[in-house]
């Protein structure tokens, strides 16, 4: 017998979101569907039976699954089933994790596991924000502990008016892509890019986005009171508080010490590994079931005395006081054959950021189920071991680098010119060679100096700088340029990117259980000073993008032809294009809407490539002047061909200045002869051309008038020929 479904339907802005379980997934912890218009995502969320050992955090994992059936489409590789996640599905991956995490106990160990599955995608409603719905209300009524619920939204800006949840082609005129998730009472997640916004205009939409969220925390708290499953018990690893005092009275001194000598990161750590074996050895001795307990009291303490220093003395672990940037230094053009190189170093964090212009077909093909089929400017991010001074295998990137890059390329992307203006493929590569603290934020002020060292006319240079924060209870402080230490021992990471003007991007990774838009607007405007600070430095480097181009970039010209004669460009299965690219030496593109991309580092050979290709598309015109080779001989005249497949006829009247006997005593066939177009026959197409228009220096005018006779009808053509056969259109052997 089919189950019925439980189906809860709510108002998120204008659009409907219809949340039904009961039907598949029975033996998860919870599984449900969201859908909002033909878009449908399931979401499933379960936990082990038994914790896990040797671990001191939450295993938690989130995975979407991107399934192509979900848009009618089948997968492109070659096996023709989905392989590893898409760089979409990452960031999905981690737009769920990041809100969800900070509401699980602090003391669970077993396996928790958050599956999403794409089910149906319609190219109407974006499926990030459904997917992270989707998962917060599989946790919520299922048998997991967790302190939710949490609603999610996007925020777009059109036409000055905040919208909620707006599709794909509303998302391309708006000013805004605000992503945020929080609880009934504060935000727990942000992700943001901008063109150029206000911190005003951000907290506006951050404000306005917590309102529009709570329909659905309301629906979430009211499945979980009808089809909620009791909260299951679990093993608690929380540490005997005594213990932990202990630790921490022991700790306190040589940790105190160690930061008042203000060492450099590496030896920093290295002496804060000796404090902890030696502690580690006091309290568990040989017992190796107490090493784990001590490690974990160790690291308790530690972060009690960092944040001590900060909140109690105003002393950060560097010395440094909240708003100080680390010292910057900057160059560019360090790699000879690269495009383009931008080198920032900001304290003990250095990023190299390279870039490299490719041709439109460089783009990159999109698999996905988003409409976007291709993207043009592209920013990848490695974080290497050595950058952190560890010694690790070298893997693809991890979900983190994929999370970096996406950062820094939203940061940069409302900079980028226009493919209209600046027809280039932009793939921009950011090598973090040391680390300690807002490495993305580093990218993106290594990828503005390269972009600028390339010579890419980028609208306005982009800095970035990372935020911390210490709370307790009432009292906390808001850190400016944080280190790693602080970011992990703190309560926010909050990275924000922009110009002079305005914010164009902005990241916000909460620990607790939510952030004020009180604090968040004091970050922002202490970031704004940061930014402003940083973006002047740079500036310092590298003042505007370069007026020229690097001797070894590619050339683009550009030519618009009709899309009609793209086919006679390209050729009976591409010859045509082909000759031309081996002839000259060039890469062609061309679009559907008969742009022509030609990229060359030889000038010349851009030059004869685009007369080619203007040759093979050019529409003849009366009065226009050609030189072309003749194709065809016949006794009444000859067939010159003007342009690649299109010819004309020279009558014998119209060879030369003096009277023709045979056409054969002034040309031959495969001759090249001057031609000056005459008449274009608008029902037939035929060309009527004259050498002896030329030969004379007449206008279009006289040449006219010279190949008709008095009232308009054509003489008699030389040799003795009739005029009622040319009339009729040239015969042909």
């Amino acid at each position: 017998m089919k189950p019925e479904a439980k189906r809860y339907e709510v108002l998120v802005g204008d659009k409907p979101l219809v949340i039904e379980t009961g039907r598949l997934a029975g033996q998860a912890g919870g599984a449900v569907t969201i859908a909002s218009g033909d878009a449908l995502i399931m979401g499933v969320a379960t936990m082990g039976a038994e914790p896990r050992d040797g671990i001191d955090f939450l295993p938690l994992t989130v995975d979407y699954e991107e399934r192509m059936y979900a848009g009618g489409t089948i997968p492109g590789s070659f096996f023709r089933r989905e392989g590893r996640p898409s760089e979409i599905a990452v960031l999905v991956n981690r737009l769920t994790d990041r809100p969800l995490r900070p509401l699980f106990p602090k003391d669970l160990r077993n396996a928790v596991q958050v599956i999403m599955y794409a089910f149906s995608a319609d190219d109407v409603t974006p499926l990030d924000i459904l997917a992270l719905n989707a998962a917060s209300a599989a946790v919520t009524i299922s048998d997991l502990p967790w302190d939710g619920p949490v609603g999610a939204v996007r925020i777009g800006l059109i036409d000055g008016e905040f919208v909620v949840n707006p599709t794909y082609a509303e998302m391309d005129v708006s000013d805004l892509d605000l992503r945020l998730a929080g609880t009934r009472d504060a935000v727990l997640m942000v992700e943001c890019s901008a063109n150029e916004l206000s911190e005003t205009q951000i907290i506006e939409a951050v404000e306005f986005g917590h309102q529009a969220m709570q329909p659905i925390i309301d629906a979430l708290d009211k499945m979980a009171q009808d089809v909620g499953k009791p909260k299951r018990e679990y093993p608690s690893f929380i540490l005997d508080e005594q213990f932990k005092k202990d630790v921490l009275a022991r700790a306190e001194k040589p940790v105190n010490e160690l930061y008042d000598r203000q060492l450099p990161k590496a030896e920093a750590k290295l002496a804060m590994f000796e404090i902890k074996a030696e502690i580690i050895a006091e309290f568990a001795g040989e017992d190796e079931a107490k090493r784990g307990d001590a490690k974990e009291a160790f690291d308790a303490a530690h972060k009690a005395v960092v944040r001590s220093r900060i909140l109690d003395k105003g002393v950060r672990p560097d010395g440094r006081d909240f708003n100080t940037v680390r010292p910057i230094w900057c160059d560019v053009g360090t790699s000879p054959r690269a495009h383009g190189v931008g080198l920032f170093t900001r304290g003990e964090t250095q990023v190299m950021t390279l870039a490299t212009l490719g041709t439109p077909r460089d783009a990159q093909r999109m698999d996905n189920l988003t409409p976007a089929d291709s993207k043009r400017y592209i920013h990848h991010y490695n974080f290497p071991p050595f950058s952190v001074g560890e010694a690790r295998f070298l893997r693809g990137a991890s979900r983190r680098d994929i999370g970096h890059g996406a950062l820094a390329e939203r940061a940069l992307l409302p900079m980028i010119p226009d493919e209209s203006e600046f027809p280039y493929t932009l793939r921009l590569v950011s090598e973090v060679l040391a680390s300690n603290g807002s490495s993305s934020m580093a990218s993106v002020c290594g990828s503005t100096l390269a972009l600028m060292d390339t010579g890419v006319p980028i609208k306005a240079p982009v800095s970035g700088v990372a935020m911390g924060l210490v709370l307790e209870g009432d009292r906390y402080a808001i850190l400016t340029d944080i280190q790693g230490m602080e970011d992990h021992l703190g309560d926010m990471d909050f990275k924000v990117a922009g110009t002079e003007n305005g914010i164009t991007a902005l990241q916000m990774d909460i620990k607790i259980k939510g952030l004020s838009a009180e604090i968040m607007a004091e970050a922002l405007a202490q970031a704004k000073e940061a930014r402003a600070h940083i973006l002047e430095q740079m500036l310092d480097t590298i003042a505007e993008p370069r007026a020229e181009l690097k001797p070894h970039v590619p050339r683009i010209v550009t030519v618009k032809i009709p899309s009609e004669k793209i086919g006679a460009v390209i050729g009976p299965g591409g010859k045509i294009i082909r000759s031309i690219q081996e002839e000259t030496g060039v890469q062609i593109d061309i679009e559907e809407d008969g742009t022509v991309f030609i990229a060359s580092a030889d000038g010349e050979g851009a030059r004869l490539a685009r007369e080619r290709i203007e040759q093979l598309t050019e529409t003849p015109e009366v009065g226009r002047i050609y030189t072309g080779k003749v194709t065809g001989i016949q006794d009444f005249g000859c067939f010159v061909e003007i342009t690649p497949g299109q010819d004309g006829l020279v009558h014998i009247s119209q060879l030369d200045t003096e009277r023709v006997q045979s056409v054969e005593d002034v040309v031959s066939k495969g001759d090249e002869i001057t031609v000056m177009v005459t008449e274009i026959n608008q029902r037939s197409g035929k060309i009527r051309l004259s050498r002896k228009a030329v030969l004379e220096g007449w206008t279009v005018e006289e040449a006219i008038a010279n190949d008709r006779p008095t009232g308009g009808k054509r003489r008699p053509s030389g040799g003795g020929r009739s005029s009622n056969r040319r009339d009729r259109g040239p015969r042909r052997n």
